[in-house]
């Protein structure tokens, strides 16, 4: 059986108590998420994206404000005339797990 792509996957909620996930572990959900995503010291994922304006970015940041709603996972968002910055991470634990590498090959369609 073919396991789902991280884009097809829903998150699930973290309860909190399970140590993030380090080392090869972590390498190969990168490996699967791509697209220019940044692991930074093993606690988080970030990424910039360009857009062409304020109002493209401002859009995106919804978009992305609401797939966060729906996935109940929510990033760092900064974002500044013409670009925006996600960093993703779960706070409970202080570091990734795998709902951070899916929250961000869904954030990675929505551009």
């Amino acid at each position: 059986m073919k396991s789902c792509s991280l884009v097809d996957r829903e998150c699930v909620p973290c309860r909190g108590g399970i140590p993030p996930l380090r080392g090869e572990a972590l390498g190969a959900l990168l490996e699967q998420l791509g697209n220019g995503w940044r692991l930074v010291e093993e606690h988080h994922l970030e990424k910039e994206f360009a857009f062409p304006d304020f109002r493209a970015a401002l859009a995106f940041v919804n978009r992305v404000a609401e797939e966060a709603e729906r996935q109940n996972h929510h990033p760092e968002i900064t974002f500044t005339w013409g670009r925006v910055v996600i960093r993703i991470y779960t706070h409970k634990i202080g570091g990734l797990t795998e709902n951070d590498f899916i929250l961000s090959a869904r954030v990675d369609k929505l551009v």
